[in-house]
């Protein structure tokens, strides 16, 4: 059989590897990499030799990479790579019947049927974690993949049929997926991937595949608060729950965390170690989620007790001459980064701004006017943007222009004050100054740990 993989990241290494080495490869990538498969008579790679824009795959033009991918017997495509494959193959049929992605081979060949995703906007990372590691705590054999961990390919042949598997699933991956897990979750949802996605419709309608395809036994878990993710939970058939709300868990006026309507105390919110009010948020949902599961409280609080938080997620860096330095790099929306700044009640220095992709900053603006920040490092592509919003509303402390992290840090640690917080929540996707989040987030620490004391 002849299989063509489209995007050499990890899903696509994972798929080569599922498959192994008795099969033919086309392997094609938007850009060169340094760990292609060596080619041969088997295995051929290819990939465009110019440069590309910033911002995600499926944002090209030049689809020559794309070429003879048809002849093969069977296409494995990485999500985000879905938006190139229909500009050359919008309605044929024949293609889109063997094509297919890691996530289409892992609900169609995993031997459980106890599998929980969680998706949203932001949060689904931190809650699919608190999710997996609560299960843990509780004796259960667990599996952890999806858009963070594992691949899930790297993995599905390990898990047995009592076992549980826990999926974090961004938009790519639901965006017109035909399964949906027997516990979906559905975290907040605003707009996002608006340089992906043609409009919010489309965002939200990619979401909706987490419940669409339940059947009436399975559990629903959604955030009631949050329009869309209420409306995406009424796609589901099966049953639903309310999370951060009665019936689910949800924080009582007393600040306990608190199930079965208010009847069993969980753990006071004081005493949980995440950082930021939407973390109660992501608390509440993943206790909601492992109550269908286990009602082993004693391993749900040893969790909250102890967990706090994922790399570059209101990461603590460094305390320097009473300056505390936060790297939030993954929030790339300007609702992270208003709740990254409404996590503080210290003064603040904010680094805002990156890569547009199509966000609105205007409440990100009013909120830095709000949230006693005392001064704004705009960066990248939307700097212009960001700094005049915040000039209409009066906020001058500005400056712009810095194109390197270490200038950056020079700039917030010149700015702050003891007692301050520099924060590095930018509000923005990273691309044209950063490879990813995670780069900007690990040159923000190698920055901050470089300061003098």
């Amino acid at each position: 059989m002849k299989i063509g993989i489209v995007g050499w990241g990890l899903e696509g290494k994972s798929a080569f590897n599922y498959f192994g080495p008795n099969h033919e490869y086309l392997i094609v990538n938007e850009t060169p990499l340094d760990d292609f498969p060596e080619e041969s008579a088997k295995i051929k790679v290819k990939y465009l030799s110019g440069g590309r824009p910033p911002g995600l795959t499926g944002n090209i033009s030049d689809l020559s990479y794309l070429n003879d991918i048809e002849n093969c017997d069977k296409i494995v495509y990485t999500p985000v790579a879905r938006k190139n494959l229909e500009k050359l193959f919008p309605d044929d049929h024949s293609f889109w019947q063997k094509a297919t992605t890691n996530q289409h081979i892992f609900f169609e060949t995993v031997a459980t049927k106890n599998v929980i995703g969680v998706t949203g906007t932001k949060g689904k990372g931190t809650t699919s974690t608190l999710i997996t590691r609560m299960l843990e705590a509780a004796g259960k054999s667990v599996h952890f993949g999806g858009n963070v961990g594992r691949p899930v390919l790297d993995f599905v042949k390990e898990v047995k049929s009592d076992d549980w598997v826990v999926l974090e699933l961004a938009n790519f991956q639901l965006y017109k997926f035909p399964y949906s897990p027997h516990i979906a979750v559905c975290l907040m949802i605003t707009p996002e991937h608006l340089e992906w996605h043609h409009d919010i419709d489309d965002y939200v309608e990619a979401k909706s595949n987490i419940f669409r395809h339940q059947k009436s036994d399975d559990i629903a878990i959604f955030f009631p608060n949050n329009k869309l993710s209420a409306k995406i939970a009424a796609y589901s058939p099966g049953h639903k729950i309310p999370y951060f709300h009665p019936p689910g868990v949800f924080v009582d006026s007393g600040s306990d965390i608190v199930s079965d309507g208010g009847k069993t105390k969980i753990i006071n919110k004081e005493d949980v170690k995440l950082l930021g009010a939407h973390n109660l948020q992501n608390i509440c949902a993943a206790v909601t989620t492992v109550l269908q599961v286990t009602d082993n409280l004693d391993a749900v609080r040893r969790i909250l007790a102890s967990f706090t938080g994922l790399e570059h997620r209101l990461e603590f860096v460094r305390d320097l001459e009473g300056v505390r330095y936060y790297d939030d790099s993954f929030g790339t929306t300007p609702d992270t980064a208003i709740v990254a700044m409404q996590a503080f009640s210290e003064p603040k220095i904010m680094v805002l701004g990156g890569h547009d992709k199509g966000s609105s900053f205007d409440e990100m603006a009013r909120a830095v006017t709000k949230s006693n920040v005392r001064h704004v490092i705009a960066i990248g592509m939307t700097a212009p943007k960001i700094a005049k919003l915040l000039r209409d509303r009066g906020f001058t402390n500005i400056t712009e222009g810095l194109t390197t992290m270490p200038e950056i840090v020079a700039e917030a640690q010149a700015r702050a004050h003891a007692g301050d917080i520099v924060l590095l929540s930018t509000g923005c996707s990273s691309f044209g100054l950063f490879k990813d989040y995670k780069d900007r987030g690990n040159q923000f620490k190698k920055a901050v740990m470089a300061l003098p004391a």
